[in-house]
């Protein structure tokens, strides 16, 4: 079953086209959980893993994928690499499907490492292992075809999926994507019909591709416009909730049979317990409890306006 089948099947599994993201900024984790732990990387590392490793046990019956943005990680050097490692396989021991948010992207060479490390193996003289071995991760294809085909070739080897930036959901994405080329179509449109090709060989049994596209739901029309010129492409839905982006804006990314795309929440899930919709219902304790309330009224939000 190809990587792409996976993650729909998770979804269909779920009844719950929502992507956790885990993006544990220190300062947004509760101090019952902090107050556990020195204030050094190791401490933060350690309260991330805890917090995150909640959200999990949580959710994972009801949603079918997490991501994580490395960056959040990185910031904490080698112990929060060590907590996105750690992260990424208890997410996947509760079979959940890991997006990791890398938005990696580069030549050849250097693509290639990149792609070892988390798609595929790294090569160690006779031998090779695998590092993060996640199941997708995002990509920036804007060096062009030769940036993106080591990913490609690893998701071939290893059946796994990339998501490629197309248009993505920050204020300032149209200074460059919304540009009109000489043939007249927008940079993000050019960019939403290579994936397509380069996914052609990587097509499921849902008529998806691995290879697949981040749209954000902050533009709409966008979103609308790239589905009709990526008919195979998924969409990961970055933007819904402290972005701006609404259900019934994401639901055109969305096709006759309600898949098409999995729908990205990072603050509003992570932080439900400080939300003022949630805040009477759940003490600070209780951030798990909120999590998982959340998660169930994101996915009613998104199931009906998908469903139409």
């Amino acid at each position: 079953m190809k990587a792409i089948d996976q993650l729909i099947e998770k979804i269909k599994e779920t009844n719950n086209p929502t992507v956790m993201g885990l993006d544990p900024r220190y300062e947004m984790l509760p101090t019952c959980v902090t107050s556990k732990y020195e204030q050094n990387l190791e401490g933060a590392a350690k309260a991330i893993i805890e917090y995150n490793k909640a959200l999990i046990d949580a959710t994972y019956d009801i949603i079918p994928a997490i991501k994580p943005q490395i960056a959040f990680y990185e910031m904490f050097g080698i112990p929060g690499m060590e907590a996105f490692k750690e992260t990424c396989n208890y997410a996947k021991q509760k079979g959940m499907i890991v997006i990791a948010d890398s938005k990696r992207g580069d030549i050849g060479s250097t693509a290639a490492g990149y792609s070892n490390a988390f798609l595929g193996k790294t090569p160690i003289g006779k031998n090779e292992e695998a590092i993060y071995n996640v199941d997708f991760i995002t990509v920036n294809p804007y060096m062009g075809t030769d940036c993106v085909k080591p990913f490609i070739e690893d998701c071939k080897k290893y059946n796994k999926g990339i998501f490629v930036l197309v248009k993505t959901s920050n204020p300032s994405s149209g200074e460059l994507q919304d540009l009109k080329l000489e043939n007249q179509k927008e940079v993000y449109t050019q960019v939403a019909e290579l994936v397509e090709k380069w996914g052609e060989e990587l097509q499921g049994e849902n008529g998806y591709s691995s290879i697949a596209a981040v749209v954000g739901a902050t533009y709409p029309e966008q979103l609308e416009q790239i589905r009709k010129v990526a008919p195979h492409t998924y969409f990961l839905i970055p933007g819904y909730g402290a972005q701006g982006g609404k259900a019934s804006d994401i639901a055109l990314g969305f096709d006759k049979n309600q898949l098409g795309g999995i729908v990205n929440a990072s603050r509003s899930l992570m932080c439900a317990y400080k939300a003022d919709r949630w805040k009477d219902n759940f003490s600070e304790e209780d951030y798990a409890k909120a999590t998982r309330a959340e998660a169930l009224r994101m996915r009613d939000e998104l199931n009906q306006a998908i469903n139409g």
